[in-house]
């Protein structure tokens, strides 16, 4: 189904079972050591006779220049959370701030935010809270467990979930979320730390259609693009299979840095050699450099791409796809973790290869 461009309306009208086997053997021990640009459309169309179910938006005109009037909540305040918090705050946002660890709170506090105890506090004071939760487990906890925020929403509040989980999670916390009257939107990101700090983020959303329009301002704030994708549950997936891909090609990617070094190749050389070619990407570019000097700052907790990967392989198994370059990409990952590198950044999956090799040598 085609992708359509969406003019914004002005806001007054408003695992896997086929694991591959060669991943089993990894067992030593690790080594120590845009913005928005104009474009012209016809926000006089009534937006309810659209046909299409997907919508794309890169770009923004008058009407959606417009502020978000009402107060906004922000709910986790991680490596992305605080950045995107940040940016709604130095935009001009009211905004109310929660996160478990209250001193991650401070630096926003300091910028103008506000402070409350709990996420039902939180949401019972806004008129849109977002959520930017590490897990499924967390997301639905903050959403629906003890003083969570669903117990502050009512008719007239939206809630907005930008964290990364499964599709049922998504469909668990829009129910409680609609049993209270209030609105649901679905909007997990695709990018990481700088793009989260530049501001530079695609939304993947899904569900309240009329909440989506209200908050796109606040999305234009936060990111570069925002799509639009239909019922809760279809933003959930289309992350969850962006970061399956993005989780293979790092391993793959790892794979062919430590092949180059051992045959007797600069493996920056190859960083230069792909970023030019026809697999040239970002994240080679960005992250190869580091990768070769065994360094890896964390900008995506390797933890979270497992958990990704795990998500996905669930989603495949659901419908009987097959997904075994991703189920040996997750092996790796799992062994990574097991190593310690949690924390580090998910590049330091090339860590376990590397373990791999010295075992064989």
């Amino acid at each position: 189904m085609p992708s359509t461009l969406l003019a914004k309306p002005n806001i007054n009208n408003l695992l896997s079972s086929t694991a591959m086997a060669l991943c089993s053997a990894f067992c030593p021990r690790i080594s120590a050591n845009f913005r928005p640009k104009p474009f012209s459309s016809s926000p006089s169309k009534p937006l309810l006779s659209l046909s299409f179910k997907v919508f794309s938006s890169q770009a923004t005109d008058a009407s959606s220049q417009d502020k978000f009037s009402g107060r906004v909540g922000f709910l986790g305040l991680g490596i992305m959370g605080s950045p995107m918090a940040q940016n709604l705050i130095k935009a001009g946002c009211d905004v109310i701030v929660w996160n478990r660890t209250k001193s991650k709170c401070d630096p926003l506090i300091s910028l103008g935010a506000k402070y409350r105890s709990s996420p039902e506090e939180v949401a019972a004071n806004c008129d849109v809270t977002f959520a930017m939760l590490a897990d499924p487990e967390s997301a639905i906890d903050v959403a629906c467990g003890k003083n969570g925020a669903v117990r502050g929403m009512g008719p007239g509040k939206g809630y907005v979930d930008i964290s990364t989980v499964d599709v049922a999670t998504s469909k668990l916390i829009n129910e409680h979320i609609k049993a209270r009257g209030a609105l649901f939107l679905e909007a997990p990101v695709s990018g990481s730390k700088k793009p989260a700090e530049d501001g530079q983020l695609i939304f993947l959303t899904a569900g309240d259609r009329s909440l989506y329009e209200l908050v796109s301002p606040l999305l234009d704030i936060l990111g570069k693009s925002r799509f639009y994708l239909g019922e809760v549950g279809n933003g959930a997936a289309m992350k969850l299979v962006v970061n399956m891909i993005m989780g293979s090609m790092m391993a793959s990617f790892s794979e062919g840095i430590l092949l180059s070094k051992k045959v007797g190749l600069d493996p920056s050389v190859l960083v230069e050699v792909v970023s030019q070619g026809a697999i040239s990407a970002p994240m080679y570019s960005l992250k190869g450099p580091s990768m070769v000097k065994s360094q890896y700052p964390t900008a995506f907790p390797l933890k979270h791409q497992q958990k990704d990967l795990r998500l996905a392989l669930g989603l495949a198994e659901s419908v009987s796809q097959s997904t075994p370059i991703a189920a040996a990409a997750n092996e790796l990952y799992k062994v990574a973790k097991s190593y310690g590198l949690s924390d580090e950044d998910f590049s330091a999956v090339i860590e376990a290869l590397k373990a791999k090799s010295q075992d064989t040598a």
